[in-house]
Protein backbone atom coordinates (compact mmCIF):
# COMPACT_ATOMS: atom_id res chain seq x y z
CA UNK A 1 0.00 0.00 0.00
CA UNK A 2 1.31 3.54 -1.13
CA UNK A 3 0.20 6.54 1.01
CA UNK A 4 0.11 9.72 -0.59
CA UNK A 5 0.14 12.87 0.53
CA UNK A 6 -1.08 16.09 -1.78
CA UNK A 7 -1.84 20.08 -2.01
CA UNK A 8 -4.44 21.80 -3.67
CA UNK A 9 -5.52 25.52 -2.89
CA UNK A 10 -9.10 26.49 -3.07
CA UNK A 11 -9.46 30.03 -3.80
CA UNK A 12 -10.63 32.24 -0.62
CA UNK A 13 -14.32 33.55 -1.25
CA UNK A 14 -15.01 29.75 -2.10
CA UNK A 15 -13.93 27.85 1.06
CA UNK A 16 -17.60 27.99 2.37
CA UNK A 17 -19.12 26.31 -0.46
CA UNK A 18 -16.52 23.75 -0.81
CA UNK A 19 -16.95 23.08 2.88
CA UNK A 20 -20.82 22.49 1.93
CA UNK A 21 -20.02 20.55 -1.45
CA UNK A 22 -17.86 18.23 0.93
CA UNK A 23 -20.28 17.58 3.29
CA UNK A 24 -22.50 15.76 1.09
CA UNK A 25 -20.37 13.99 -2.04
CA UNK A 26 -22.19 11.86 -4.34
CA UNK A 27 -23.12 8.40 -3.80
CA UNK A 28 -21.80 7.58 -6.96
CA UNK A 29 -18.56 9.39 -6.34
CA UNK A 30 -17.57 7.58 -3.16
CA UNK A 31 -18.57 4.26 -4.97
CA UNK A 32 -16.14 4.79 -7.78
CA UNK A 33 -13.41 6.23 -5.67
CA UNK A 34 -13.43 2.98 -3.51
CA UNK A 35 -14.28 1.02 -6.89
CA UNK A 36 -10.80 2.33 -8.63
CA UNK A 37 -8.82 1.90 -4.97
CA UNK A 38 -8.67 4.74 -2.92
CA UNK A 39 -8.77 3.56 0.66
CA UNK A 40 -8.36 5.89 3.45
CA UNK A 41 -8.78 8.86 1.59
CA UNK A 42 -9.10 12.06 3.36
CA UNK A 43 -8.98 16.14 2.45
CA UNK A 44 -7.94 18.99 5.37
CA UNK A 45 -8.59 22.02 4.57
CA UNK A 46 -6.74 25.41 6.36
CA UNK A 47 -8.70 28.61 6.81
CA UNK A 48 -6.34 29.70 3.97
CA UNK A 49 -7.55 27.23 1.98
CA UNK A 50 -5.17 24.94 1.33
CA UNK A 51 -6.09 21.76 1.26
CA UNK A 52 -3.97 18.40 2.34
CA UNK A 53 -5.07 15.08 1.03
CA UNK A 54 -4.59 11.55 2.26
CA UNK A 55 -4.96 8.71 0.18
CA UNK A 56 -3.98 5.60 0.41
CA UNK A 57 -3.20 3.41 -2.98
CA UNK A 58 -2.45 -0.13 -3.92
CA UNK A 59 -0.69 0.46 -7.22
CA UNK A 60 0.08 4.04 -7.75
CA UNK A 61 -0.99 7.51 -7.28
CA UNK A 62 -0.87 7.84 -11.50
CA UNK A 63 -2.73 4.77 -11.57
CA UNK A 64 -5.66 5.57 -9.52
CA UNK A 65 -6.26 9.35 -10.92
CA UNK A 66 -6.26 7.25 -14.23
CA UNK A 67 -8.54 5.00 -13.18
CA UNK A 68 -10.87 7.89 -12.13
CA UNK A 69 -10.16 9.83 -15.31
CA UNK A 70 -12.49 6.83 -17.17
CA UNK A 71 -15.15 7.53 -14.71
CA UNK A 72 -18.27 9.25 -16.19
CA UNK A 73 -19.06 10.31 -12.53
CA UNK A 74 -15.64 11.84 -12.10
CA UNK A 75 -15.74 13.76 -15.57
CA UNK A 76 -19.29 15.44 -13.71
CA UNK A 77 -17.94 15.46 -10.35
CA UNK A 78 -14.77 17.20 -11.74
CA UNK A 79 -16.88 19.81 -13.90
CA UNK A 80 -19.10 20.33 -10.72
CA UNK A 81 -15.71 21.60 -8.23
CA UNK A 82 -14.27 23.77 -11.35
CA UNK A 83 -13.53 27.71 -10.05
CA UNK A 84 -13.15 26.51 -6.65
CA UNK A 85 -9.03 26.26 -7.55
CA UNK A 86 -5.83 28.07 -7.71
CA UNK A 87 -5.22 26.38 -10.69
CA UNK A 88 -4.21 26.66 -14.20
CA UNK A 89 -6.82 27.40 -16.25
CA UNK A 90 -8.33 24.37 -18.19
CA UNK A 91 -7.29 22.24 -15.89
CA UNK A 92 -9.75 20.27 -13.18
CA UNK A 93 -8.40 19.39 -9.74
CA UNK A 94 -7.29 16.09 -10.19
CA UNK A 95 -4.99 17.44 -13.10
CA UNK A 96 -2.81 20.11 -10.76
CA UNK A 97 -2.62 17.54 -6.98
CA UNK A 98 1.13 18.35 -6.28
CA UNK A 99 1.99 15.13 -4.60
CA UNK A 100 4.28 15.30 -1.83
CA UNK A 101 7.42 13.07 -1.30
CA UNK A 102 6.66 10.84 2.24
CA UNK A 103 9.98 11.37 4.11
CA UNK A 104 8.99 9.53 7.35
CA UNK A 105 6.41 7.26 8.62
CA UNK A 106 6.10 5.94 12.53
CA UNK A 107 4.83 2.24 11.90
Amino acid sequence: MQRVGFLLKVKPDKIHEYRERHRAVWPEMREALSRNGWHNYSLFLHDDGTIFGYVEVEDSFAAVLASMDREEINTRWQTYMDGFFEIAPGLHADQAMLELEEVFHLD
